[in-house]
């Protein structure tokens, strides 16, 4: 079975976003990737740069992990600011939202189901890859339970405040988690894979 893995970028003090909820790294964000980043980004998860990023390096490579991607509404709704109805045109693009009752894309589709048993379902579906949540921090707090493996892309700065990994709602429930993978890069950022441990 297919694991959901939440793949999310962070500070080291855990906020995925400043308090504007914003891209962190788009024109008015707070982060430029340093190069090695990108470099990285490339070779190892190809599938997760946005369309219009993958055009502009030429990147082609589907990718070895994911095959579909899941967001919260509010986290579509940057890329809809910024004009780009689907920022992943190479993934099956599901976002949930209870409000938009019309995709803005053809190829984006609009859940108002449970997020739990929706991504329940898409885990059973018989693909061999894995499904990718982008987020936002909101929708992870609605799945923290079906995490099952963590990618975190942490980056060597802090902003002392701003929307945490999973939001202002999460529920609280420890759970340990197993450090399977981890890459340091020269410019600091560093790539950690956690995986839950059983329950």
């Amino acid at each position: 079975m297919r694991k959901l893995v939440y793949y999310i970028a962070s500070t080291l003090d855990g906020f995925i976003a400043g308090p504007d909820g914003g891209d962190p790294t788009g024109p008015e964000g707070f982060w430029t990737p340093a190069e090695d980043y990108v470099r990285h980004l490339v070779t190892e998860y190809p599938e997760t740069l946005p369309g219009p990023a993958r055009e502009a390096l030429g990147v082609t490579a589907q990718g070895t992990c994911f095959d579909t991607v899941v967001e919260g509404r509010k986290s579509y709704e940057v890329g809809l600011a910024a004009g780009v109805s689907n920022a992943y045109p190479h993934l099956r693009h599901l976002v949930f939202s209870r409000t938009l009752t019309q995709s803005p894309d053809p190829d984006v589709e609009i859940v108002a189901d449970d997020p739990a048993s929706t991504a329940r379902k898409l885990k059973q579906d018989g693909s061999d890859k894995d499904i990718w949540l982008v987020g936002g921090a909101e929708l992870a707090g609605a799945l923290y339970s079906e995490i099952d493996r963590l990618i975190v892309k942490l980056s060597p700065l802090t902003i002392g405040t701003g929307i945490p990994l999973f939001g202002h709602n999460a529920a609280f429930s420890p759970s340990a988690w197993n450090l399977t993978d981890h890459t340091v890069l020269p410019s600091g950022a560093a790539f950690l894979t956690y995986d839950r441990q059983p329950r």
